[in-house]
């Protein structure tokens, strides 16, 4: 480890024995109301204790989950970090309300398995946006998530907070086609929007003169950024966006949904291979071990569940959804913990080549 300062750095006491924090780096995927599952991995790493977590590298849901958990961590630590979480989910929640005219119309597409077009809803949203251009769309460009951020976040704080991990928000640049990093101290409202901007969706949004999308179709997410920086050598990839199906997708919003997997995936297929690449030549000695530092590379996720919720459940934030989703987050990173904790620090837990390549 280096010698900076560790931010979040503590304790955890469990009975009679003490563990040391071990300083990580998170990267966090996007994927619309499946971004509840990062929410549960994060809330359980949170309440284990024995992770600090140095930076966060994220995009779109990802990017909002990180702004969550900085700004709470400067408010009130782990704890404040855990609430903050939860408080912006619940509001995420609320904003589905006003869709719930078409929840005993979707409770009965579930029950029959139908496919995720029938939902009225998604099957309208779909339909507009694939039809009409945003500005046509949406002329006065409101988007409900920035008021929820605003309320929700603490921008001033968490930008000039030494206590908040540093936080990397990607998005792509529709001009340049090139991935922009938002970082603290210059984290803004809009710096997430645009990390979070789907084009089908919403008007690209302007952040200092220049225009961008979601950062999906670059870095979902990015893990550069935190191989660049001085500090904790262990990344902890929280995956959202299922990187393996069994099934072929039938209908034609699956057929859609799966090509955005597999397009989202892409940027962080490769720069695994990138990270694979550079182990081998620094293990073999033909990279001088003095100049190029071994990156620990961990994954969390859970393909399964991914691959069992439909399309429409991407943009249908109900509580019982994004409470399962936290659940089996919560589940799936007590999982890892039990099976890895002691290799955080010493190697890599992911077998890249199995998992990636």
């Amino acid at each position: 480890m280096s010698g900076e300062t560790v931010v979040g750095a503590s304790s955890n006491v469990t009975g009679t024995q003490t563990h040391p924090s071990k300083n990580v780096t998170l990267a966090l995927q996007g994927g619309g109301a499946h971004g509840a599952f990062v929410w549960g991995v994060v809330d359980k790493l949170l309440e284990d204790g024995r992770l600090a977590i140095e930076a966060i590298s994220a995009t779109s849901a990802g990017a909002m989950n990180a702004v969550a958990l900085a700004s709470g961590m400067v408010a009130g630590g782990r704890e404040g970090a855990r609430q903050a979480l939860e408080s912006f989910w619940a509001e995420v929640s609320r904003m589905d309300q006003a869709f719930d005219v078409f929840s005993r119309w979707n409770q009965w597409i579930q029950a029959l398995k139908l496919p995720p077009e029938y939902h009225p809803y998604h099957a309208m949203l779909h339909f507009l946006t694939h039809t009409l251009p945003p500005n046509l769309l949406n002329p006065f460009n409101h988007n409900p998530l920035r008021d929820l951020l605003l309320r929700t976040v603490d921008f001033d704080e968490l930008n000039r907070s030494a206590v908040a991990p540093k936080l990397f928000l990607n998005a792509t640049n529709i001009r340049t086609g090139k991935l922009k990093v938002f970082e603290t101290p210059a984290i803004s409202v809009e710096a997430v929007l645009a990390s979070a901007c789907l084009p089908p969706y919403f008007q690209a949004v302007e952040v200092d003169g220049e225009h961008y999308w979601d950062g999906g179709y670059l870095g979902n997410p990015a893990i550069f950024p935190l191989i660049y920086r001085q500090g904790a050598n262990d990344v902890i990839i929280m995956q959202v966006t299922a990187i393996t199906r069994n099934e072929l997708p039938a209908s034609a919003a699956d057929v859609l949904h799966r090509i955005n997997e597999i397009s989202f995936n892409s940027s962080l297929m490769r720069e695994m291979r990138a990270i694979a690449f550079a182990t081998r030549l620094i293990d073999s000695g033909e990279l001088d071990k003095t100049r190029h530092r071994r990156m620990f590379m961990h994954w969390i996720g859970n393909d399964t569940l991914m691959s069992e919720l439909g399309t429409a459940t991407q943009f249908h934030p109900e509580w019982g959804l994004l409470c399962r989703l936290r659940d089996e987050g919560r589940k799936t990173a007590s999982d890892w913990l039990d099976r890895n904790f002691e290799h955080v620090g010493v190697r890599s837990t992911v077998e890249i080549d199995t998992m990636f390549l």
